[in-house]
């Protein structure tokens, strides 16, 4: 029996009001393949991401990066949806690191020039991707304190009709 299939889409605020905070939501059902073959890069309208009232209609999100099921990360420079063995410098992937033991204590070092054979995934989301993260381009009418309930949305206001009695 098959499970049914969803993104995990970290969204991330960029603007300087919100302090650059994340918010996670799953991707299931039709907006699941709508995602399906996009690259990194690629913008996306906020429908697809989220149902009913959270829905993020009227936003632009922007894809940057993701991982698979075993956490392999997408890299953007790498053409397809498969994994791929590539020798990378420090970047994404690969922090570039070396831990050296001196006198009892381990120290890390960042030598220039280190590069190691990881395996990571290509830049098009396929079926074996579980994240994806978005980045706001365009924002919407609701904030999103309000759509992800962190907020209550204030009541409209009701301005006093001319009639007194």
């Amino acid at each position: 029996m098959a499970a049914e299939q969803a993104f995990k889409a970290v969204i991330n605020d960029t603007s300087p009001s919100s302090g650059g905070r994340a918010f996670g939501i799953d991707i299931t059902g039709s907006n699941y393949n709508h995602f399906l073959g996009k690259r990194i890069g690629d913008t996306v309208d906020g429908m697809f991401v989220g149902e009913g009232d959270k829905s993020l209609s009227g936003y632009k999100l922007e894809i940057t990066g993701g991982s698979d099921l075993t956490g392999r990360p997408m890299r953007p420079e790498l053409a397809g949806g498969g994994v791929k063995s590539v020798l990378i410098t420090a970047g994404i992937g690969y922090k570039g690191k070396r831990y050296v033991k001196k006198r009892g204590k381990v120290y890390r070092y960042k030598y220039h020039g280190l590069r190691r054979r990881r395996n990571l995934r290509g830049n098009v989301i396929s079926q074996d991707t579980r994240q994806i993260n978005l980045k706001i381009t365009e924002a919407g009418n609701r904030s999103l304190d309000v759509i992800f309930g962190l907020v209550e949305e204030a009541p409209p206001v009701e301005e006093p009709s001319g009639e007194e009695e």
